[in-house]
């Protein structure tokens, strides 16, 4: 069953924001879905234990070889693991990527951002060197900021990283921030910026889906 490991060794680039909504999701068109949560702040498993109304399992794996050990189990009882990666480059980092089907990299468009997807694109073509092949690679741009020269920018550099870029954007708006906080996602928000919100998560996780 295909593990999606969301990996970037930034903090802040919205690795724990995609990994909740990419379960959730997946779990409203009627999957069953676990998330791994190998990051050190645990925000992921902190954020999916608040939720009201869904029971995603939860795993938290810290250890490059727990996880290379435990990875494929949990995945065989699944339709889908979800695995929220470490900041920093990690050997718990590599480990995952010897294990995912797909890498899906998130990336703000900074010049410091720009940089760490980099580094993440980097560890990806070690491990698909070493494994002949897998993992499968996706870059997407968030956070972003509409109408900006510096958006624009940013997919044309990524545009030359040798990694497709999903062509879902999701942009930066408050709702998403506070939906850790809400202890909800945007698909259980109302109001305009949650339902806009919704359609470019939607839009994008849809596009993880034909990937695979």
């Amino acid at each position: 069953m295909p593990i999606l490991a969301i990996v970037n060794q930034k903090g802040g680039c919205a690795k724990s924001t995609t990994s909740v909504h990419l379960a959730y999701w997946l779990k409203t068109q009627g999957h069953s879905v676990t998330v791994i949560d190998a990051d050190a702040q645990r925000s992921s498993s902190i954020w999916i234990e608040g939720l009201e109304d869904t029971s995603l399992p939860i795993h938290v794996i810290q250890s490059p070889d727990e996880l290379l050990e435990q990875i494929p189990d949990i995945a065989a009882t699944h339709d889908y693991t979800v695995v929220d990666g470490p900041a920093g480059i990690s050997e718990s980092t590599r480990a995952i990527l010897f294990r995912a089907d797909l890498a899906i990299i998130p990336c703000q468009p900074t010049g410091v951002d720009l940089r760490s997807a980099a580094d993440a694109i980097k560890l990806v073509r070690q491990a698909q060197s070493v494994r002949n092949g897998p993992p499968d690679a996706r870059v997407f741009l968030s956070r972003a900021v509409k109408g900006t020269r510096l958006k624009g920018e940013a997919i044309a550099l990524l545009e030359r990283s040798g990694v497709p870029i999903l062509n879902t954007v999701i942009h930066q708006r408050q709702v998403v921030a506070d939906t850790f906080g809400q202890q909800a996602t945007v698909f259980n928000l109302s109001g305009k910026p949650a339902v806009e919100s919704s359609a470019e998560f939607e839009s994008l996780f849809k596009e993880v889906v034909e990937v695979l």
